[in-house]
């Protein structure tokens, strides 16, 4: 089977636990406003420009068949976005890879022989493999396939996702994943649609059949100051974690805005005001002691060491 990544990241410490090789599939169904992987929501290839690498030497300019590419300042390469159609007939001839393709077909064999280089590792570590993207329950077959792989080799298995998604299509993949990594954007459904551009109801019912199945699942919450970061959405946090008592935890992941240098690359347009800035590490530590007043297992290193274990 061929899936479209963007990128296999080899020592991986923040996807899971111990170290791992997290592999980021193309295509995702959510647009959230904070997205810090814009290049994945695409399933399709796109087109980077770095303009800072531009070496101005003008070979791109007659592979542009649409004419998006112009001289620009010092003789560098200025990209019309509009035009662009994305064909990507001008990344074979820029050698210093300020145009690039973002998104290329793999197998799972050719996955797999990545991941395997790090075996030593995970077995040191209790790391192993994660899914992420995009969402990998974009293409669920693929998924299963390469989890299928992974468990045939006893490598740990992570799935990074948001939950939307068929049932029947995740349904298959329960016993294959070690960990859930379940990133929850929002309590309130209304809002979740102004965040994401879809509905939290699929996403909070595939959550309940997960945890009715006996599955290890992380819940982790991105926190968006001015946006979810509410007293609110903390309590729904909580009443959820309350309902659902045998998650390993739940863990509040900071906003970060290094996103916004990506988009420049895609000519994209963010959707996030520029006032709004990651929380410092005092209001996070407050946040985290409101939920642990409210009785919420927080993720730490028990939980990790935890997740780690083999499947019974």
């Amino acid at each position: 089977m061929r899936q479209r990544i963007f990128d296999i990241q080899r020592f991986s410490i923040h996807d899971g636990p111990g170290i791992r090789t997290t592999v980021f599939m193309k295509g995702c169904p959510l647009r959230c406003l904070w997205c810090s992987n814009p290049e994945s929501i695409s399933p399709e290839p796109q087109l980077s420009y770095t303009e800072q690498r531009c070496i101005a030497c003008g070979a791109c300019f007659p592979a542009c068949k649409p004419e998006a590419l112009k001289v620009g300042r010092e003789g560098k390469a200025h990209l019309e976005w509009p035009r662009c159609n994305q064909r990507l007939e001008c990344v074979p001839t820029c050698d210093a890879r300020a145009l690039e393709a973002v998104g290329r077909e793999v197998t799972t064999e050719e996955i797999m022989a990545v991941v395997l280089r790090d075996r030593d590792y995970y077995e040191a570590s209790g790391g192993g493999m994660t899914l992420s993207g995009g969402d990998p329950l974009f293409n669920p077959g693929f998924c299963e396939a390469l989890l299928c792989e992974a468990r045939a080799h006893g490598i740990h298995a992570c799935v990074e996702t948001s939950g939307y998604g068929e049932w029947a299509s995740i349904e298959p993949l329960v016993p294959l994943v070690d960990l859930w990594l379940y990133d929850f954007k929002e309590t309130d459904p209304k809002k979740h649609y102004e965040f994401t551009g879809v509905s939290n109801g699929v996403i909070l019912d595939n959550l309940k059949k997960l945890h009715a199945a006996g599955a290890r699942i992380l819940l982790r919450c991105p926190m968006i100051p001015g946006h979810n970061a509410r007293d609110d959405h903390l309590d729904g946090i909580a009443a959820i974690a309350a309902e659902l008592p045998h998650l390993i935890g739940v863990e509040l992941l900071p906003y970060f805005d290094l996103w916004r240098g990506k988009l420049r690359r895609f000519g994209l347009t963010p959707r996030l005001p520029d006032s709004v800035k990651p929380p410092d590490r005092g209001t996070m530590d407050a946040w985290n002691a409101y939920l642990r007043r409210r009785g919420v297992k927080l993720a730490g290193m028990d939980a990790g060491a935890a997740a780690s274990d083999p499947k019974p």
